[in-house]
């Protein structure tokens, strides 16, 4: 399977609109989910009544296979991005709102009863103890959310969407390998730099965590 690189020069342009794309597509899932998570989280984490059905209700979306749900939202917003969005969006829920779940779980509780004590206010104490401990699971979720988003996006060309995925599609019509390479590439290659400009963010997030292996 040889490539044609001549190929990849005259696409230049079209390849960085897919890509930009298919960008936005993963990012834009990956924000949303962790606007709707967060909340979740802090409430499975207070109410455990409530932790089992979140978690559960969660875990169900995820079985649902992923054309599954793009098919099942076209009545309602159509052969858009916003499919997209949704679509992935809810993929990412059970990831984020486990690991966020896990990292407040994972906060000492003398640590919150130290804070109790001074006299801080429970949301106040929520911003500026538990959040900031559990930042290190939390951004695992958000790794890990964020390479599945970027995989995913390619299913939404079943809609007309899809970023990069359009590529494979176009390979596979034509029986053109060249397009397949790269759109695998490039989504591997987004998935890489996406990982490790997380991995850093946390790393400037929690100066804390060094210290402590420094120390140790």
């Amino acid at each position: 399977m040889s490539i044609d690189w001549s190929w990849i020069g005259d696409h230049t342009d079209d390849l960085t609109t897919l890509t930009v794309s298919h960008l936005q597509a993963a990012l834009s899932a990956v924000f949303f989910g962790l606007l709707i998570s967060l909340p979740l989280a802090v409430v499975a984490h207070r109410i455990r009544p409530l932790r089992g059905l979140l978690l559960g209700l969660s875990n169900v979306l995820f079985t649902i296979p992923s054309i599954a749900i793009f098919v099942l939202l076209l009545p309602v917003s159509g052969l858009t991005r916003t499919t997209t969005v949704i679509g992935l969006t809810i993929y990412t829920l059970v990831v984020l709102l486990r690991n966020t779940v896990e990292g407040l779980d994972s906060v000492p509780t003398k640590t919150k009863e130290a804070a109790k004590a001074m006299g801080t206010r429970p949301f106040r104490t929520l911003l500026t103890v538990e959040l900031p401990l559990a930042l290190p699971v939390i951004m695992a979720g958000v790794r890990i959310a964020t390479v599945m988003s970027i995989s995913l996006v390619s299913v939404a060309t079943y809609i007309g969407d899809g970023g990069l995925g359009q590529l494979f599609t176009d390979g596979f019509q034509r029986n053109y390998p060249t397009p397949v390479i790269v759109g695998v590439a490039l989504t591997l290659l987004l998935a890489l730099v996406a990982d490790a400009l997380l991995v850093a963010l946390q790393y400037v997030l929690t100066p804390w965590t060094h210290r402590k292996q420094r120390a140790a």
